[in-house]
């Protein structure tokens, strides 16, 4: 299921900064790891999902819905320097890449056969507090009845202040009978399919750059690009004729 997203950004370049022990992590399990938005920093986070349904008996029903939801969070950011110093404030960090229908089809291949699970992937939506908490008590129809679509949606909100991630969101539902306890849901992919790029952080020189691009290869065997951020490359210098310009202001040329 694809929320809030056109035909046209399916194939769109999404990005994630990982450490490089969740990098090798990747390759090494062959796993995607998902994680409950409790995990998440915001306490927005499935703000909706934790309500509490009041009926006209004065009956209650708290609901566990954010018990049983995963999440992963991308970025459509390709150069953000806010997003390398948050997420590899080691100067360490590595920014892998794919793409929008690729990242769903990896869940959708892996969880096929599973009974009772719903999967989407959506762009967040950035709100006013306010709008958040109107969000939420408008998620549940009258009767408490919530479709997959609002419910995936109650996670694809943030407030204002994170706007500068452009997120978009890969989400997981597992609605069995059982609660799951795990706080982490991990599922097969090949990492090679997955990941199309690997950039390095721009703070790193060169030479580092070299250092662990040799790595990578070795530790993983990847095949894709391997690149270093220019994000701090600074462009060549300006060349002015300071000569020329003097003569033409004694002329009187403006």
């Amino acid at each position: 299921m694809y929320l809030d997203l056109k035909d046209k950004e399916l194939k769109r370049y999404i990005y994630r900064i990982i450490s490089y022990e969740r990098f090798l992590e990747l390759f090494s399990t062959s796993k995607n790891t998902l994680v409950k938005p409790d995990l998440w920093d915001d306490n927005f986070e499935n703000y909706a999902l934790k309500s509490t349904l009041n009926y006209p008996d004065g009956s209650t029903i708290k609901l566990d819905v954010h018990k049983r939801m995963y999440g992963q969070c991308w970025t459509t950011e390709r150069s953000s320097d806010a997003m390398w110093r948050i997420y590899s404030h080691d100067k360490y960090g590595l920014r892998i890449r794919t793409t929008i229908d690729n990242l769903l089809d990896s869940l959708g291949v892996a969880t096929v056969d599973t009974l009772m699970s719903e999967y989407c992937i959506g762009k967040v939506k950035y709100e006013s507090e306010r709008a958040i908490i109107k969000a939420a008590k408008e998620a549940f129809g009258p009767n408490g009845a919530i479709t997959f679509g609002n419910l995936f949606r109650s996670l694809l909100i943030k407030r204002n202040a994170f706007k500068h991630e452009n997120e978009i969101r890969l989400l997981y539902f597992d609605w069995g009978k059982d609660l799951p306890e795990d706080k982490l849901f991990k599922y097969d992919i090949n990492p090679h399919d997955l990941i199309s790029q690997v950039m390095i952080d721009p703070r790193v020189d060169h030479k580092e750059f070299l250092s662990i691009k040799k790595r990578i290869i070795k530790d993983t065997g990847f095949k894709g690009e391997i690149k270093r951020s220019l994000l701090y490359k600074l462009p060549k210098p300006v060349s002015i004729d300071v000569t020329q310009n003097i003569t033409s202001q004694a002329r009187g040329t403006p």
